[in-house]
């Protein structure tokens, strides 16, 4: 809601969308916690389009997913990692489709279900790019990264968690299972410095005590220089004050 006011022209279509996806998440999450006391461990059968064994909780999150929002009138087509092809949403050509393109992966990390290790969804939304009417199309999936209009992940961990970003900085939500609902738990704002495991190894960071410390490389090379001063100053010493070895 904070983000419509950002945008007086917004129709609160994408918004819904989002309470669409938490809806599956909801379902996805409570299946994920009752793994082992339930029938949705192990393989389905099945080679998905990557290659991959299809796990059940695999074909169960695919599947809730798209119903979700299926339905809804909110998108025209949906793109899964386990289907083979895009799944155009069914409308009389005459009407007019869904605003929006919905590309998805609903459970990343399928080979840590059974070791009880974090999973998670990922997804991608765009514009439809084809005529407002009927059904989408493959035209409508194959879009540049830079044109989707949201994206983000969902957790299932310790805790279930969805974050996302419009481009106005990243929203995370934690859901609270007592009251069902996702709760804002963390924010990034826009103009926050993007940082990564691979970018923090090559920057310089502020050490514990309050320094500007250095990066791995450049600590590394200052420890060998230190090192070979060190012995160097220990080899001068002892050729300049002889010791007797007399005992």
């Amino acid at each position: 809601m904070e983000q419509e006011r950002l945008h007086p022209e917004a129709t609160g279509e994408l918004s819904n969308l989002l309470y669409d996806l938490c809806l599956a998440a909801k379902i996805i999450s409570r299946q994920v916690r009752r793994a082992g006391l339930t029938d949705i461990l192990g393989e389905f059968g099945a080679i998905n389009v990557q290659g991959e064994v299809q796990q059940k909780l695999d074909v169960f999150a695919n599947e809730t997913v798209r119903h979700s929002v299926e339905h809804t009138g909110r998108v025209c087509v949906v793109a899964s990692e386990e289907d083979e092809q895009p799944i155009p949403v069914q409308v009389r050509e005459d009407r007019r489709g869904g605003k929006y393109v919905l590309l998805y992966d609903p459970l990343d990390g399928s080979t840590n279900i059974g070791v009880n290790v974090s999973i998670g969804t990922i997804f991608s939304i765009h514009r439809r790019t084809s005529t407002k009417k009927g059904p989408g199309s493959l035209a409508d999936c194959l879009q540049k990264g830079r044109a989707q209009v949201a994206a983000g992940y969902i957790l299932y961990g310790s805790s279930t968690m969805l974050v996302y970003t419009t481009g106005q900085g990243v929203h995370g939500f934690t859901l609270d299972p007592t009251i069902g609902e996702f709760l804002l738990s963390h924010r990034i704002p826009t103009s926050a410095r993007p940082m990564s495991a691979r970018t923090t190894a090559s920057t310089k960071v502020t050490g514990t005590s309050g320094r500007r410390g250095f990066s791995g490389s450049s600590a590394r090379s200052r420890m060998a220089t230190a090192g070979r001063s060190r012995r160097r100053t220990r080899a001068t010493s002892a050729r300049s004050s002889p010791i007797s070895t007399a005992t």
